[in-house]
């Protein structure tokens, strides 16, 4: 991740600098659009909240502390940063991917069971499934031990 935000698409952003520069047409919007988009790629590597992996049966202890995606949590947990990203352009569709998949966050299948409420805290305050719950990074941390 980081490979692609800094070397890939920093190559990118200095390309169109020049462009700037040197007086090219349609640079411009092509560097706003390019300084966005690595924005929205930090956020998403730094993961805080919306732009974090919420996976509601794993503990806080074991919640993933930035972008540190669990390939068997699936794909649903974790491409939600990626649409929930903001765009620059076609504001009209969320998210950075140029096609947006069609996935449901709402009530999924599953059975939930009963949880201890200092593990699990996003249990005790719904009956339904939460799969929007954002913690934030000092709390991941904070349950971890971790400075």
């Amino acid at each position: 991740m980081e490979k692609l935000i800094y070397s890939y698409l920093g190559d990118w952003l200095t390309r169109q600098r020049q462009d700037v520069s040197n007086g090219v047409e349609g640079a411009d919007t092509k560097l706003a659009a390019a300084e966005h988009l690595q924005a929205e790629l930090e956020r998403i590597l730094e993961g805080n909240p919306p732009y974090d992996i919420f996976v509601r049966w794993k503990p806080i202890g074991e919640q993933p502390i930035g972008w540190d995606p669990d390939l068997n949590d699936g794909v649903r947990i974790n491409i939600r940063p990626w649409i929930t990203a903001a765009r620059v352009y076609r504001a009209t569709k969320p998210g950075i991917l140029r096609v947006q998949p069609s996935i449901k966050y709402a009530k999924d299948r599953g059975k939930e069971t009963a949880h201890d409420s200092k593990e699990f805290p996003w249990f005790k305050s719904s009956s339904g499934k939460v799969n929007d719950h954002h913690l934030t990074l000092e709390e991941k941390k904070a349950a971890r031990g971790v400075q």
